[in-house]
């Protein structure tokens, strides 16, 4: 019998290296992470593997899976402490080896294999781990699943039936660049700096986007683990900054930021603007709706209100459902509604049918924003930048807050905002006109200006986004009164980036 987790554990100890350390709080609303050593064990892997591969089961899914892990110094260990699990509770294993998350997914398709667990903590700091898992592709795991999953977890309710196997599966990279490749090049001369933060995608983005005719100027796309510039975080102002610097240095046509693991692309213009991955959706809206009439999209809640209000994508039928934050929980609703694209501020894209295949490729969405400008070859990106209507946004801010808090605190705020607009009150000087509470809360005013409040879902934070149509001013006017409602509760702490 497996030993039951434990919460907390001494490491470099006896107790540390023969029992399962499993931290409760690494159990996401759609993924899971935890900080390697201190929330979770080889063993607390083990034991995570061996709880998936029994929910499989228990869902009736035929027990086949793909998994992969990214470029961390020991995301390959924790992948095969995975995997033991995995092969105890009677799972059949493709492992594909060092890959993006995207590559995992197409993995599902490519093999014809229906689950699967990606071992990465995406753009997360050094030191922490985490995996991202699903069934039935596109699909990845919602709170229901990861509850349960949690559950069988922590309880130590496996199923450890045996009968197991491990394929590793070589030479998959090819066969994911083929399949983006396997296509006409982009006709316009395009310079790009592609930016990796020396993350996983520098092994595959430079390359795939110079077999698509691209002049390609790398920016950090040398493999190095420590990430020893900053973190490979497309909507991080440093790695921003630093994409900028490289465009407005080599008069580059665009710049393309990727992830830690390659499912998100971070963009700034010619003219070296960084434009937040909300604001690039709209202009691929634009662009996309052109070609297919009655365009449906999904956004999530921190984005832009552009995608109602903007008279090009009016004019061309296109509709948008704004939801709830989370890859899990657009690329479902993107299935459900049979939309287009489903788009989130954070810069994960969702390109459906006939486009991609619903799931989040940084990849997929640089050669969106390449095609884009092929089509419009009259205009720069900075031009279909300022064909936008003016608004003034921030980047997503996250102020510190534990865990175990930040949903209690988040609570709080949402019913403060529902008696401030019960009782007449004003926001930062403004009637309130909205509350959209489907994740967390945003609140609108009698100007059109908005305030999101919501818990991140994968680290222990808030997340906070303004945005005004009317001015700069108004936007700082609209955070300071939000933050002021914040600063009720003293379980929140400063952010990681402000105004």
């Amino acid at each position: 019998m497996f030993p039951k987790p434990v919460s907390q554990l001494t490491p470099n100890t006896y107790e540390y290296e023969t029992t399962p350390l499993v931290k409760p709080t690494g159990f996401r609303e759609y993924d899971a992470r935890w900080l390697f050593e201190k929330e979770i064990n080889l063993m607390g892997i083990q034991a995570l593997g061996m709880g998936l591969g029994t929910l499989i089961h228990e869902m009736g899914v035929r027990p086949e899976l793909v998994t992969a892990h990214d470029f961390r110094g020991y995301s390959a260990s924790i992948k095969m402490a995975l995997i033991n699990g995995l092969l105890a509770s009677g799972i059949k294993v493709h492992d594909i080896g060092l890959a993006m998350s995207p590559m995992a997914y197409f993995a599902q398709f490519e093999l014809g294999v229906p689950c699967v667990a990606m071992v990465t903590a995406s753009h997360n700091d050094n030191g922490w781990t985490g995996v991202k898992m699903g069934v039935n592709p596109p699909l990845t795991f919602g709170p229901d699943e990861m509850g349960r999953l949690k559950e069988l977890v922590l309880a130590a309710e496996f199923e450890l039936r045996g009968g197991g196997s491990y394929t590793f599966v070589d030479g998959f990279a090819e066969r994911y660049i083929k399949d983006l490749t396997d296509r006409s090049p982009i006709e316009r001369k395009i310079r790009a700096v592609v930016a990796c933060g020396n993350g996983t995608a520098g092994a595959f983005a430079p390359q795939i986007l110079e077999k698509l005719g691209i002049e390609v100027i790398p920016l950090d796309c040398d493999l190095d683990h420590t990430f020893p510039k900053y973190n490979p975080n497309p909507e991080d102002m440093k790695m921003l900054h630093a994409l900028r610097d490289k465009v407005l240095e080599t008069g580059a046509d665009v710049g393309l930021g990727f992830d830690g693991d390659g499912d998100r692309c971070g963009i700034v213009d010619n003219e070296g603007e960084e434009i937040f991955a909300d604001k690039v959706g709209v202009m691929l809206a634009r662009d996309i709706s052109k070609i297919y009439e009655d365009a449906q999209f999904v956004v999530d809640v921190k984005s832009t209100g552009l995608y109602l209000t903007d008279p090009v994508l009016q004019a061309q039928g296109a509709k948008t459902d704004y939801f709830k934050t989370g890859h899990s929980y657009i690329k479902r609703r993107v299935t459900e509604l049979g939309a287009l694209v489903g788009f989130e501020k954070s810069g994960h894209y969702f390109f459906n049918k006939p486009i991609g295949r619903g799931y989040d490729d940084g990849l997929v969405s640089a050669i969106a924003v390449l095609d884009m400008l092929d089509r419009n070859p009259d205009k720069t990106m900075a031009d279909l930048r300022r064909a936008l209507p003016k608004t003034w946004g921030s980047p997503t801010m996250a102020p510190k807050c534990a865990d175990e808090e930040k949903y209690d605190v988040v609570d709080r705020v949402v019913a403060r905002f529902q008696a401030m607009k019960e009782n007449g009150e004003q926001v930062g000087g403004y009637d309130i006109v909205d509350l959209i509470t489907v994740n967390g809360v945003r609140v609108v005013t009698s100007d059109g200006t908005w305030g999101l409040v919501r818990a991140s879902s994968n680290k222990p934070e808030l997340v906070v986004v303004v945005e005004s149509p009317v001015s700069e001013e108004r936007l700082k006017g609209m955070f300071h009164a939000v933050d002021a409602i914040l600063r009720e509760n003293e379980e929140v702490g400063e952010y990681n980036q402000t105004l």
